[in-house]
């Protein structure tokens, strides 16, 4: 498997279009994407998610295509699709199942099917394997073969890019997964952890994020109880962090495409094998219950009635994919208490918002309000670098600011303005 085989990335998205534009690097690779407006964007050289770079794009040797039939001949295919929940929060694998079909009908002989989506321990060679032998007639470990690589990418950080991560692999084959670790240490330069097996692989990814999930929790939890007490949670992890050992957690709102999605995708495994999963859950109940509590808090402290602008409405800062977004939980549960709100967000797309939110946020945020209140939701930097006055600009007399990620603890307000911190 040298640099004259063929790669297929299927789904451009944040894990996909990365991972496809490394390889290309180095490699022969195909972009697939079931959407042919992505495709045309990105073949004028636009990504609406930025998880690229325009330069990026321009330089790419990789080909993108929206058509099922240039995935032939392809010798590896790498599967980056979205694995969500339902409507009553169990695991939909509907996706992963739609692409294996895909795929299982342009894998030859010899060929590898890599799974990259966050599933459950066993998703791969469980779910995965029989569709790719019934749809393709070929026997997964004989004539073609199965590996998962969970991705690592964080949305919005240039730091930890797939260039400059250690990749985790694992096949059903020392051979093949020798063979996947060569390519993917091109990207990372020789990065790559070969797991024990496939399922220890899938255990990875889970494993992080809910570790992540557990320790948000915990500081939302402490931040509520703080809160009770008349202390500042940020203040408390301010002299927390100067011991050595300290953790840097901060309070959130946990949502977005994994940490909140990845625990329900280990719960129902836990329940498939015979374990009732107690304390990862308690979290996910916790973190999922916050938006609520800070509605809540926000809501007791205005009249009935009061206008309130929120700021920031993605799942997290500097990245404007509103998906799985627990700011949602916010603005609804104003609403409901009969308050008027108007949201904000500098990098979200109108129509998603409108969408998602069911409210037209603000184009801009000249001549905005006044507002009886302004909950800064996401510390989007535009957000971190607002001026007292510029803040003081949105709120009339008295007004409320309700601080969530602490990002104005430093501005000095006037004595008749209000404030509100975890």
């Amino acid at each position: 498997m040298g640099s004259e085989k063929r790669l297929a990335v299927i789904g451009l998205g944040y894990v996909g279009l990365p991972l496809a534009v490394a390889l290309a690097k180095h490699f022969d690779v195909l972009g697939y994407d079931s959407n042919p407006v992505r495709i045309d964007e990105l073949r004028k050289g636009h990504d609406r998610i930025a998880s690229v770079t325009p330069a990026a794009l321009a330089a790419t040797k990789l080909k993108v295509s929206a058509e099922e039939k240039d995935l032939d001949g392809a010798d590896i295919f790498f599967v980056a699709v979205p694995t969500v929940l339902d409507a009553k929060r169990n695991p939909d694998l509907s996706a992963v199942k739609r692409v294996t079909a895909l795929v299982a009908h342009h894998i030859k002989r010899g060929g590898v099917f890599v799974l990259e989506s966050s599933v459950a321990p066993g998703t791969t060679e469980t779910v995965c394997a029989p569709i790719l032998a019934a749809e393709s007639g070929l026997v997964p470990g004989k004539d073609v073969f199965l590996a998962y690589s969970p991705e690592r990418v964080n949305p919005g950080d240039d730091e930890h890019t797939v260039e400059r991560i250690t990749k985790v692999v694992a096949a059903q084959n020392h051979e093949i997964a020798a063979a996947l670790a060569r390519i993917y240490g091109k990207v990372t330069g020789g990065k790559v952890f070969v797991a024990k097996n496939i399922k220890t692989a899938e255990a990875t990814k889970l494993f992080e994020n809910i570790q992540r999930d557990i320790n948000i929790a915990y500081v939302n939890e402490a931040a509520m109880l703080f809160n009770r007490m008349g202390i500042s949670v940020y203040d408390v992890i301010d002299a927390a962090k100067t011991k050595w050992n300290a953790l840097s957690f901060r309070p959130g709102l946990v949502g977005g495409h994994c940490i909140s999605v990845n625990p329900y995708y280990l719960a129902e495994a836990a329940r498939a094998a015979g374990y009732e999963p107690n304390f990862f859950m308690k979290a996910r109940e916790i973190n999922d219950g916050f938006a609520r509590y800070v509605a809540g808090e926000v809501a007791r402290r205005l009249a009935p009635g009061s206008r309130i602008l929120v700021l920031g409405l993605a799942f997290k800062e500097d990245v404007g994919d509103t998906k799985e977004s627990l700011v949602n939980d916010i603005v609804r549960s104003l609403v409901a208490a009969g308050h008027r709100v108007e949201v904000h967000d500098p990098l979200a797309k109108a129509e998603e918002v409108s969408r998602r939110f069911g409210h037209s946020p603000l184009p801009s945020l000249d001549g905005a309000g006044p507002y009886h209140a302004v909950l800064g939701a996401v510390a989007h930097r535009a957000y971190r670098e607002m001026t007292r006055e510029a803040l003081l600009a949105l709120l009339l007399p008295g007004a409320l600011v309700a601080d969530i990620k602490g990002m104005w603890r430093a501005l000095e307000l006037p004595p008749d303005f209000r404030r509100w911190t975890l």
